[in-house]
């Protein structure tokens, strides 16, 4: 069974990546984009592997240690409520790049190969789309910063 959960928790958030990567700019990718809700079949496979091995898990997340997560991990449904835990948290990154993309208008060609790689390397794709971000709203100043100063500068002096 636990086989099964921890390739379904992948299963459930591979329709997901596939809108987002194969059709975006599409209403039903915008719309499921944004929606925290694609993450809870995840977390439901997530609740079914981590309640039987709680006591463990919450040993690892309280005082944590590498010993301690090396424990939790060599039991299959630890592994696999963690393995869950990092599919829906990459969901929910990758559905927040890909709202980001739209709203500076990136092309897909170039969002694309990020989200795959966020999917397979989070952390690396992730920190691609904050330089790509950075670039697209004017380096170090935050987007709704940006907005706040655009807005506030008199007609004719921006």
């Amino acid at each position: 069974m636990t086989d099964l959960l921890f390739d379904l928790a992948f299963w459930l958030a591979a329709p997901v990546w596939l809108l987002l990567i194969l059709a975006p700019g599409r209403r039903v990718s915008d719309r499921v984009a944004a929606s925290p809700l694609t993450v809870v079949p995840v977390l439901a496979v997530y609740l079914a592997l981590a309640l039987p091995v709680l006591p463990e898990l919450w040993a690892a997340v309280t005082d944590p240690s590498r010993a301690g997560f090396q424990d939790l991990l060599a039991l299959d449904a630890g592994a696999g409520a963690i393995w869950a835990q990092v599919i829906a948290w990459d969901l929910l990154i990758g559905q927040w790049m890909y709202r980001e993309a739209r709203r500076l208008r990136v092309h897909p060609l170039v969002m694309s190969p990020l989200l795959v790689l966020t999917i397979l390397l989070a952390p690396v794709g992730v920190l691609l789309f904050l330089g790509l971000r950075a670039l697209r709203t004017g380096g170090a100043r935050g987007v709704g910063e940006a907005s706040a100063v655009r807005t506030a500068a008199p007609r004719g002096t921006s």
